[in-house]
Order: structure tokens, then sequence, then C-alpha cells
């Protein structure tokens, strides 16, 4: 099944590369950097975790899991119009909102918003401007009831990817897509959350990917080709993969190069 959302980095058209690395068998799954969980919904596991540090992310999913119909009545009277855009957008920026009012602002701006993007500037305020659109599906009501039932077996949290450890056992499986480490200057966009995505947060992602290992836990991770993450996981024992992408995080259609990405796993 095809994710709800729109998002940046989302891996739907790598999902078959990466679920060919995945074991014939493993026990519960457990997605440590969900975003559009492109990965998830095409293998749609029955337990396990996702997992999110975006807690506007993480709410929206919760509802859809939880609350589907009100999110789709709550969601229904807004209108693809550029003056409605920026208030709603206002709106999504303001204190008091219920858990369903923010998953359906939230829907509507993934819908509406300039390249489908979800950025906060540094007080973490949604600052994505209007986007220009034919005739936008504001409300998939059919998705939205899919993806509740996709969701409804799975728990759903909100919390440094370390939590993994606490919860992993011998045999289960992890997919990890945290933002990628920038493959040139003007390629940095992890701009998902305040906190941002540095080096040394790859590096604790590395340290993690030892532990799992250690007990039993399979893992693919997904990075961008550089020098450093290379260096990060060089001598480490576990599989690294290269193959050629297509970047898409560049508002301009004539900017998005060819690069590299890097798929690493102890799945053999």
């Amino acid at each position: 099944m095809r994710p709800l959302l729109k998002w940046a980095g989302g891996k739907r058209t790598q999902v078959e590369r990466i679920v060919s690395l995945f074991p014939e068998e493993y026990g519960d799954y457990h997605e440590l950097f969900f975003g559009g969980g492109a990965v998830f919904f095409h293998i749609t596991p029955g337990g396990g975790t996702i997992n999110d540090i975006n807690p506007r992310l993480i709410n929206f999913y919760r509802v859809v899991r939880d609350s589907p119909q009100e999110l789709i009545e709550e969601a229904s009277g807004y209108r693809y119009e550029e003056a409605e855009y920026y208030e709603r957008r206002e709106r999504f920026n303001s204190p008091g909102l219920s858990d369903v009012e923010d998953a359906a602002l939230f829907l509507y701006l993934n819908r509406t918003a300039y390249n489908g993007l979800y950025r906060v500037n540094s007080k973490g305020e949604f600052n994505v401007p209007f986007g220009t659109y034919k005739n936008p599906t504001i409300v998939p009501r059919k998705r939205i009831l899919v993806t509740s039932g996709a969701l409804g077996g799975v728990e759903i949290r909100c919390e440094d990817f370390g939590y993994i450890l606490d919860v992993a056992e011998e045999g289960d499986l992890c997919y990890m897509d945290p933002p990628y480490h920038p493959a040139s200057d003007t390629a940095n966009f992890t701009d998902y959350s305040v906190e941002g995505f540095g080096l040394e947060s790859h590096e604790r992602l590395r340290d993690l990917c030892l532990e799992l290992d250690g007990k039993g836990v399979w893992f693919v991770l997904s990075n961008s080709d550089t020098p450093e993450i290379r260096g990060i996981f060089d001598r480490r024992g576990f599989d690294v993969r290269s193959f050629r992408t297509r970047r898409m995080i560049s508002s301009k259609v004539s900017s998005r190069s060819s690069g590299s990405d890097l798929l690493i796993t102890n799945c053999r």
C-alpha cells in the first residue's frame, strides 16, 4: 500500500531494494525514523513499533489509527485556497489545538504546502509556503481508513531512537532511515525538527547498530554515500552497499541530481 503522506527523503522508489535485504523470517518489525513510512506500508507488519522524534507527525499517525472518522470529518471542511492556507498554517502554529485538529491541519498542510515539505524554523514553527497544484485531494478517505487498519497492531512512539535497545528482541528487524548526512553543502536538509541531526547523531546510530547486532537483532540502515558515513561504519563487519539514486529535495527540478546512497545491514 502507498504511504498516506508525502515526505522529503521518502523511500517509495527504493522500497524493493531495501526489502530485498530483509531476512526471510523475523520477529517484530521496528522503524526508528518513520517519516512517511514507505517501507512499513509496503510490508504492513502486524506488530512492533514505529517511532519519530517529530511530535506533530506522531500525533497524526495516532489520530489516523485511533480516530480516523473524526480526522476525516475535521479535515473535510478545509479548502485549497492560498488565503486559507496561510490562515490554517497560522492556526497550526498556535497553541491549544486538540489532537484531531492538529492532525487534520497536518494532513492539510502536507497536501497543499510547497513540494509537500515539512520544515520548521528555530522556534519550531512550520514555515513552508503555499504550493501550486491543479486539484489536490486533501482528504483521501479510503487511504486514511486503510492506513488506520495497517497501524492497528503497532505501538507508536515519539522519542530518541535509543529506545529500541529496550524494546527489540533477538530475531526482530529494525529499519533505520535517519536524516541523511549531507552529500554536499547545498544538500543539507535536516530541519524536520529544531534539534537537527548532525554527525555525532550518526555516530550514536552506528554504536546502536553495534549493540543491536550483539543482541541478535537484524537491521537495515539507509544513508547517503559520503566519506564521513563510510568512515563511521568502516571495518565494523557490516554489509555496506552503494547504489545510484536521484536527489529529490531541491525545489528546482533542474538542480535535482544523481547521487549515491548506502544500505548498511547485518542481514546475511
